[in-house]
């Protein structure tokens, strides 16, 4: 039976595939597709992994103590029981076989297929052993990720969404479902065979739904229930445009989507004839249009859309997954070196490192015991309470200026002190480069504008800085007090809040009146409803991610900056911004 879910439009387009659910594993487990002739080698390295585990707790059950409780010993009897059950051996072989899933994909599929008909059970104490499922599948993931798999990256071609039909069983678009997506599982994804994506939680500008408007892939978070009500292998649509997902779609409902996703084809394409276009408005204004990077190999989505250099280099990406082995200076500076060799000259801005709040460094260190990371240590705060490895961050950046432009930005600075000790480290890095003879570049320096309290110390922060960019995404969530993860407040997010421009307009009136430049590189940037008033307010430099230029370019290139300001100036002196800037949609 068709049904819908409504949840937050993140990312833009149509995806239309079987659903994949993740399941509640806390293994992280990778998704590919193995070859036709590898399916017995898939088989026999699941059969180690299980055999593995059969020994592993045999073993255990020999070494237990005599006065060890009895439960414990029939726990081990369970899972031992639930490893030769024929339903979790034969549903993951299936997987395999049918599927040509990767071992680990074919467990989590499979336990999601049975946690499903636990959650159907009407006696509550059988309900609840499927906490013993997981763990037995969570100890085969941990075996089979310590096994040597025959593919290590996604090689079956799928076939084009817009030739899909129901009765198709092979080689379909997938789309992910999940509760939540990390950032570092979002980084997996753009090596994935995933087309979309819907999660239970997030809002507009969580860090999920930014990477996902990156990858220009459509998504839908904040969907509350999705990963209850969609069963894996669901036929499900992604409407990326109107927040809505559709489940087990009609072949009506099918051919209208699918004919949706072909005129955004044709949008794509009729957009990619503004690449080589200079970004100027009407009146002869150069407007700069950068792009947001996560990791190195972006720069090529950066060039090939006419991007004029790289707004935002999100360095954490490098710190992500690393279960406390953090990157050294070299690593670091290999990585920086790749992003301005690939941007073939053109600018490169690198953030030092902004973990905490929705970009935890691993799971083990977002825990309760920090009730508000969005006002914990994070950002700027976690580098400068570790300052040696901050000056491995500083000096790898100072390095790989020296093989391009490259430019500096410092996250969620707020306090005159933090200013002066992060140019004092970096002055420190250059010192300790010049004692080891390591060649380095000049770097100009600059402030990511994102508290509140540094848009009403702008002229203070303008007398340590070369230039400024403002961070609208943290900038809106601590001027409104809202956390722009979590999708229950998500109504009251919003960019257009007199007080959020009023913040935003200041900041690029002084910066111009003092000749410094300055950048939005936050999701106002990207947002092609919001262009024409930041150009009314006197924006001459947007930062966003890839997939936005061509649309921001379209809308710069059909206005009038003349004419813009006196509109602009009458959207923030009222009290309903959003009316009058619906006036000129």
């Amino acid at each position: 039976m068709t049904f819908s879910i409504h949840g937050l439009a993140v990312a833009r387009g149509v995806a239309i595939g079987r659903a994949v659910l993740v399941a509640s594993s806390r293994v992280d487990v990778a998704h590919y597709f193995i070859e036709p002739e590898q399916v017995p080698a898939e088989i026999d390295r699941l059969r180690r992994a299980r055999d593995e585990v059969v020994q592993e707790l045999q073993k255990l059950q020999k070494d237990m103590p005599k006065d060890a409780p009895h439960e414990l010993t029939a726990l081990l009897d369970v899972h031992l029981m639930l490893l030769q059950d024929m339903e979790l051996t034969a549903g993951v072989r299936q997987w395999i076989e049918e599927r040509f899933y990767n071992a680990e994909w074919a467990v989590t599929s499979q336990l999601e297929v049975i946690a499903r008909q636990f959650d159907e059970m009407e006696d509550p104490y059988l309900r609840e052993r499927i906490a013993d499922m997981e763990q037995v599948a969570e100890r085969v993931l941990f075996c089979l990720k310590g096994s040597v798999s025959p593919v290590t990256q996604p090689r079956r071609a799928v076939r084009p969404q817009q030739e899909l039909q129901l009765d198709d069983t092979m080689d379909v678009p997938l789309v992910l479902v999940a509760h939540d997506l990390s950032p570092a599982d979002m980084l997996q994804f753009k090596q994935s065979v995933f087309a979309g994506f819907v999660t239970d939680v997030g809002g507009k500008t969580s860090h999920t739904a930014i990477v996902a408007r990156s990858l220009d892939i459509p998504a839908v978070v904040g969907a509350r229930t999705a990963s209850q009500l969609i069963r894996q292998d669901d036929w499900i649509i992604i409407d990326g445009d109107a927040g809505v997902v559709i489940v087990d779609p009609s072949p009506i409902v099918l051919a209208e989507y699918g004919f949706k996703q072909r005129q955004g084809a044709l949008e794509r394409e009729r957009l990619s004839r503004l690449k080589h276009t200079p970004a100027v408005t009407l009146d002869g204004e150069r407007i700069e249009l950068l792009s947001n990077i996560e990791m190195p190999e972006d720069t090529d989505a950066v060039v090939q859309v006419g991007s004029v250099g790289v707004g935002l280099f999100r360095s954490e990406f490098l710190f992500m997954g690393r279960q406390g082995n953090l990157p050294g200076e070299d690593e670091q500076y290999e990585a920086y070196k790749r992003a301005v060799e690939g941007m073939k000259g053109m600018p490169v801005t690198i953030r030092t490192v902004d973990v905490g709040a929705d970009k935890p460094l691993d799971e083990a260190r977002h825990d309760a015991a920090h009730l508000n990371p969005a006002l914990g240590l994070r950002a700027i705060r976690w580098s400068l309470a570790d300052p040696s490895m901050f000056l491995t961050q500083l000096r790898a950046i100072l390095r790989a200026a020296a093989h391009g432009k490259v430019n500096m930005l410092v996250p969620m600075l707020a306090h005159h002190s933090e200013i002066r000790q992060t140019l004092a480290l970096l002055e420190q890095a250059r010192q300790e480069l010049d004692r080891r003879a390591v060649a380095y570049g000049a770097v100009q320096v600059g402030a990511m504008i994102e508290v509140p309290a540094a848009a009403l110390s702008v002229r203070m922060f303008l007398r340590y800085f070369d230039f400024l960019s403002i961070g609208t995404n943290d900038l809106i969530q601590y001027t409104l007090a809202i956390d722009r993860a979590d999708e229950s407040v998500a109504h009251l997010y919003d960019p257009l809040h007199p007080a959020v421009l009023r913040l935003v307009a200041d900041t690029i009136a002084e910066s111009r009146r003092q000749g410094k430049s300055v950048s939005v590189c936050g999701e106002m940037a990207g947002d092609v409803g919001m262009t024409r008033l930041l150009l009314g307010l006197g924006l001459r430099s947007f930062s966003m991610h890839p997939s936005q230029i061509l649309l921001v370019k379209q809308q710069v290139l059909r206005a009038d900056t003349t004419k813009l300001a006196e509109w602009a100036q009458r959207v923030m002196d009222s009290e309903d911004p959003a009316a009058v800037l619906a006036e000129q949609a």
